[in-house]
């Protein structure tokens, strides 16, 4: 005896009934405008007691019309419509991945004080035209920017590393790429808070990190490229240890150039004013017992608005780092997380179309290379750990701001930038060229943000230049430039 077939299916909202041509009754329903009444009811309860519907353990008992078991086939078909899963620049967020599972077949690991960094290395051993002894010793290390990784350095590290000869290595700072993610703040408590180990989000990390991969290249110095925010990495590597970098490239350097001549020129003006001030009154004072007396009430009045200033500082201090805490707080919480998360949703994919000059050059493999961290387990929570950083770094105000100690800066620099760059503009490169002595600028034309991977062949030739006016030969001015 063959078994009867039937299924349901939904058409136009209404519950359809699908036999099998095994089905007795199939040859007289198949058109079902000649099927009478009776018929199809007496089908419904002939099918309600099949041996089909007795193996389901979930089927409607013979006395429930169709409509009912039926709706027990229907409900997995309502619920995958239903359900959906959640995207964020369109990327899936239910099936998280633990970043090691998305490493690329170059990709490598190495531990840095508890977290997992990802790196890539390449190393060029040919001989060329630029090669020489002290060159061949200098390794590069590329340092990208925000809510970038090591993807956005893979067009030029094969370029880089033929141009000097030796290795190029780029990792991804923590919050990025496929470097793990901790949950800084769930290690330790407020009762610990002298003892907490070195933020992994912070900067001070990622420059211990960046003087870390000059040792783990055997390397006594390095050459530091950073771009954008990158650039504020390299630059404050610098000023941890100036001995072991041998010139910065700065590429589209999200840095904040003062007017630094300007303000120089104030400060030589008024250090003038004061000292004929203070002349001219020791000359008075001398003539007029009663200038002296004035003068002594006037210091005295003088340490007093300081002490008072001082105190207001001092508050203004303090409600500056409870305001930064209340923030940090708010961060950290899952409203915190929430925004993170809607923000990288709506503006994530425009940021990076926006960061080049020409948006249709934006293909799918490159959309893809930036949003692949968007799959790893804890992304939106490191970059709150990130953010909250930033705003609680207390290390940086302990220290001169940055723009003030760049005319500090004594090795070789190269400023690049894209003359339609709509994210770090380059006048703010113009003015930082300025800024740091004896620095380099070039300006690619029709270039965004991204000259090393938009405009590849002029970066790299830009590079070169540098590279072999700085330490090309002769041997002597390689000597001088990297001592």
């Amino acid at each position: 005896m063959k078994s009867v077939g039937v299924g349901v299916s939904r058409f136009e909202g209404k519950l359809n009934l699908v036999l099998s041509p095994h089905c007795p009754q199939y040859r007289c329903c198949k058109n079902i405008n000649f099927c009478s009444q009776k018929k199809k009811k007496k089908l419904k309860l002939k099918i309600q007691g099949s041996r089909l519907l007795k193996s389901q353990p979930q089927a409607a008992s013979s006395s429930s019309p169709l409509t009912s078991s039926g709706a027990q086939y229907s409900e997995p078909l309502l619920d995958a419509n239903t359900d959906r899963k959640k995207r964020i620049a369109g990327i899936d967020q239910d099936e998280l991945l633990d970043p090691s599972l998305l490493a690329d077949p170059d990709s490598c690991f190495c531990e840095f004080r508890g977290v997992q960094i990802h790196h890539k290395i390449y190393e060029f051993q040919a001989p060329n035209s630029l090669q020489n002894h002290t060159l061949s010793q200098l390794p590069m290390i590329l340092l990208h920017g925000f809510g970038a990784s090591v993807f956005s350095w893979n067009r030029v590290m094969k370029p880089l590393a033929e141009l000097i000869g030796s290795k190029v290595l780029a990792f991804d700072r923590p919050a990025f790429g496929l470097t793990s993610r901790l949950n800084f703040s769930s290690h330790s408590s407020p009762a610990t808070e002298n003892r907490r180990p070195l933020n992994p989000y912070s900067m001070a990390f990622s420059v211990l990190a960046t003087l870390y991969f000059i040792d783990f290249l055997a390397a006594e110095k390095a050459i530091l490229v950073g771009h954008s925010a990158g650039s504020l990495t390299a630059v404050n590597s610098y000023f941890e240890a100036p001995e072991r970098v041998a010139a910065l490239i700065l590429v589209a350097p999200a840095i904040l150039a003062p007017l630094i001549v300007r303000k120089a020129v104030k400060g030589n003006q008024l250090g003038r004013e004061n000292w004929m001030e203070k002349d001219s009154s020791d000359s008075s004072s001398l003539r007029n017992p009663f200038l002296k007396l004035s003068k002594i009430l006037l210091k005295f009045a003088k340490h007093v608005a300081q002490a008072t200033m001082q105190m207001v500082k001092g508050m203004a201090v303090m409600l500056n780092s409870l305001y930064k805490k209340l923030l940090s707080a708010i961060l950290r919480s899952a409203f915190g997380v929430m925004l993170v998360r809607m923000v990288i949703d709506k503006f994530g994919i425009a940021a990076i179309r926006n960061a080049w000059y020409n948006s249709s050059q934006v293909t799918e493999h490159i959309l893809y290379g930036y949003t692949k961290p968007l799959r790893t387990k804890g992304w939106d929570r490191a970059l709150v750990e990130y953010t909250a950083a930033m705003l609680t770094d207390t290390e940086t105000e302990s220290k001169p701001p940055l723009e003030k100690r760049l005319h500090e800066i004594s090795c070789p620099v190269l400023i690049v930038t894209g003359d339609s760059d709509r994210i770090v503009p380059s006048w703010n490169a113009q003015r930082l060229a300025k800024a740091i002595p004896g620095s380099h600028l070039e300006i690619i034309k029709h270039c965004g943000h991204l000259p090393h991977e938009e405009k590849v062949e002029e970066f790299v030739s830009v590079v070169e230049k540098f590279v072999q006016r700085v330490f090309g030969e002769p041997e002597k001015q390689c000597l001088e430039a990297v001592t």
